[in-house]
């Protein structure tokens, strides 16, 4: 089943953004949140993260405050160094990489901070959590480039219909 059902997942993906969205937009918590677990645990086992690294190839997480502090201590860079030479402020108001792929990413897709990555990178697809109802556009975002989102939203719809 994983093989056909993650066939082709991208072209599936974006012909199905529009359910995808109607699903987001009205979810039953409580049933979606019982099933995120098992779901997000059954992508991880189908899905190898280090033959895609879509997430740091096309996209930037977040790089709060601790983030800063605990990466540039690592690079032994002061906190504005590691900001200028890495980083840019976005639309939102936060930090992201300055360039795409992620300067951290090795061409192996390891990544050569990853005991020190940002939060955003350690909770991502956030599959497992709740931020995957409350925040919608991030999730259908996340749907177009991540093969475990995708997964763990097409079975939610499967799961619940």
């Amino acid at each position: 089943m994983a093989k056909e059902f993650l066939q082709n997942w991208e072209k599936r993906s974006k012909e199905r953004q529009k359910i995808y969205k109607q699903f987001l937009q009205r979810p039953d918590k409580n049933k979606v949140l019982k099933l995120l677990q098992e779901l997000h645990e059954e992508a991880f086992s189908k899905v190898d993260c280090l033959k895609c690294a879509n997430c740091c190839k096309q996209y930037s997480p977040r790089f709060k405050t601790p983030d800063v502090k605990r990466i540039s201590k690592l690079l032994r860079l002061r906190e504005s160094e590691f900001i200028e030479e890495y980083l840019k402020v976005d639309d939102d108001g936060d930090f992201v990489a300055k360039s795409a792929p992620c300067p951290f990413l090795g061409d192996d897709n390891y990544c050569s901070i990853y005991e020190d990555r940002p939060s955003d990178c350690r909770r991502f697809p956030y599959t497992d959590e709740d931020v995957l109802i409350k925040r919608p556009v991030l999730t259908l975002k996340n749907t177009s480039f991540c093969p475990i989102t995708y997964h763990v939203i097409e079975r939610l719809i499967e799961n619940l219909k």
